[in-house]
């Protein structure tokens, strides 16, 4: 049995769609289940749900997506789990298909895609997400994360040996560990005895202490999982003021695993030297337009404001932090309303 878990906040502009492309899979029904973890949405969220007929809805009062997570996978009965998001989408009818055809392979723990991908009628701004391969640029500097990104040309900047098998990568992790976890994550449900994961599932750390704790291998699939993140520039400031609080104070109070400390500062010194410099963005930028496909290389435009609404939320936060005041995460009350 696969369970699918779906947190979800005010999601009704994207659930429908979510729940359709599941539904929709040359997957047997009986063959997996959908939870909503629903963290208190007073749209028509838990309608869409109920409409679709979602098998488990429960109630995540910790509001975030991460509290919803743990919530949903409580409530949830597969030997297999998938982490899919409100706003992802399944992308053809045979992912979960392929998504779960590594697990074959007893040494494998989880899978994910190797991509991001978007439709021509997605908002340009999630297209250039989907392109660059990840959420936040600063990883792009500082060589850690596990989407193909149009600027290197490479699903990560981290030198990891990897196993060719047919239609997917297995990696064998020890000390180098891509930011692996979120949009489309599957694994084994065994590796929860041996992570920590409540009430918090927080995907990149659990991940990690899965790989680097004797779980086994990770399938890297040769698919790909539409995220859309953001529809306007907008979207993408408050969610990046909700990344850097939220990590701030989940840090400060030891929740967070991930080991950022071994590799992050001198990614984002370069970071902030580039910003500084303008040139290596714009080297950057152009190297996006000759990666990416026709159609969408007009999407590097995006990469400069990106960039430097990041440099200014990250340090904004920072400097908070400096100053003493006491990092909270984000209030979800009105979320997405």
């Amino acid at each position: 049995m696969l369970s699918i878990i779906i947190p979800t906040l005010n999601s009704e502009r994207t659930l429908d769609e979510c729940l359709k492309a599941i539904l929709s899979q040359d997957f047997p029904r009986g063959g997996y289940e959908i939870v909503v973890a629903d963290a208190g949405s007073s749209d028509r969220t838990l309608e869409i749900a109920r409409a679709n007929g979602v098998d488990v809805v429960c109630e995540n009062p910790l509001k975030t997506g991460e509290a919803g997570k743990t919530a949903g996978i409580k409530a949830s009965h597969g030997d297999l789990i998938a982490l899919i998001d409100s706003d992802n989408i399944l992308p053809d009818s045979g992912w979960l298909r392929k998504m779960t055809a590594p697990f074959e392979d007893d040494a494998v723990f989880a899978t994910e895609p190797v991509r991001y991908s978007a439709r021509p009628s997605d908002p340009s701004l999630t297209r250039y997400f989907a392109e660059l391969g990840m959420n936040d640029p600063v990883c792009l500097f500082v060589g850690n994360y596990d989407r193909y990104c149009a600027v290197t040309g490479r699903w990560t900047g981290l030198d990891i040996p990897v196993e060719r098998r047919d239609g997917w990568m297995k990696l064998v992790l020890k000390d180098k560990i891509p930011t692996i976890g979120a949009n489309g994550f599957i694994f084994r449900r065994r590796i929860l005895d041996k992570v920590s994961w409540s009430p918090y599932f927080f995907d990149i750390d659990v991940a990690a202490a899965a790989a680097t704790g004797g779980c086994g291998a990770i399938a890297k699939v040769d698919t790909s999982i539409i995220h859309l993140y953001c529809a306007r520039f907008g979207d993408f400031v408050r969610k990046q003021r909700r990344r850097i609080r939220d990590f701030l104070f989940f840090a400060k109070t030891k929740e967070r695993t991930y080991p950022w400390n071994s590799q992050r500062k001198g990614g984002v010194l370069l970071f902030i030297l580039s910003a500084a410099l303008v040139l290596p963005l714009a080297v950057q930028a152009l190297l996006f337009a000759v990666h990416a496909p026709r159609g969408s290389k007009s999407l590097a435009l995006w990469h400069l404001p990106v960039c430097y609404a990041t440099l200014w939320i990250y340090g904004l936060g920072v400097i908070s932090k400096l100053v003493g005041i006491k990092p909270k995460p984000v209030d979800r009350t009105n979320w997405q309303k």
